[in-house]
């Protein structure tokens, strides 16, 4: 089933063309990794998806429709966790932000959001630190306490930018195996620069340099809108792992 369908879409900020005829289907329970360089796009794909631009040229539609119709069936965790990181309040006031859209004003949040809100930290693994401040956490406990929180309004696609930047390995890899876990019922789309990691969980990979080339991780093949003048580090990958190959007879 198709969640995301994004169609002939062009993007421009004033006269500076972004985005250029992209062309993008995202099926349910997809792992898409979006790669490509700093200035490519790929931030400015992620608004669009997010109803936080708007479409001018082509079309995006998520679940059949606009994006702004549907913003409740996505989760977002944003690149940046050490804003503010010295504000007090606790991990599970953090993760209670994801009930915002329900959030009675005068009354706080009802119990059943408290118990959704522990329940997702205990997916992420990080129950035992709902009491925490949240400053007090290292960036990759941060980067799950933001996972939890977009997990509460239970999402059908989970939208993460750069989730492992700034992350040490060790946290790197528990994010990306969680993730994969999430993955057996949630779609996940990840902006990764990290393509090492992106190609043993993606099963689609995205380049985005203005236009996009689709990558089907599975099958180790790509094709492109412009073959003579793509390359991108998903063919540099697979070309080291040929040469690594070549001799051996094991």
């Amino acid at each position: 089933m198709s969640i995301i369908e994004i169609k002939d879409l062009s993007f421009s900020y004033d006269k500076q063309v972004i985005l250029e005829n992209v062309n993008l289907t995202v099926k349910e329970n997809d792992f898409l990794a979006i790669i490509g360089p700093n200035g490519g796009g790929k931030s400015t794909l992620l608004k669009l998806v997010l109803g936080i631009n708007s479409v001018k040229d082509g079309s995006i539609h998520t679940f059949g429709e606009l994006p702004k119709k549907n913003l409740a069936k996505i989760g977002y965790v944003p690149q940046n966790t050490n804003v503010n990181t010295d504000f007090p309040i606790k991990v599970i006031e953090v993760v209670l932000m994801g009930h915002i859209g329900t959030k009675r004003p005068l009354f706080g949040y009802s119990k059943e959001e408290k118990l959704c809100a522990l329940g997702a930290l205990a997916q992420v693994g990080m129950e035992e630190f709902a009491n925490e401040k949240i400053g007090s956490l290292s960036g990759g406990q941060r980067q799950r306490v933001m996972i939890a929180r977009a997990l509460c309004a239970h999402p059908k696609i989970l939208i993460l930018d750069e989730p492992t930047a700034s992350i040490d390995v060790e946290g790197q890899k528990k994010i990306y195996e969680l993730l994969e876990k999430l993955n057996s019922y949630i779609t996940i789309i990840v902006v990764s620069h990290d393509i090492s990691v992106i190609m043993q969980y993606a099963n689609k990979v995205v380049h985005i340099n203005k236009t996009l080339s689709y990558h089907d991780v599975s099958g180790l093949t790509a094709t492109s809108s412009n073959p003579t003048q793509h390359f991108c580090e998903v063919e540099l990958f697979n070309k080291l792992n040929d040469n690594n190959n070549v001799g051996d007879t094991k």
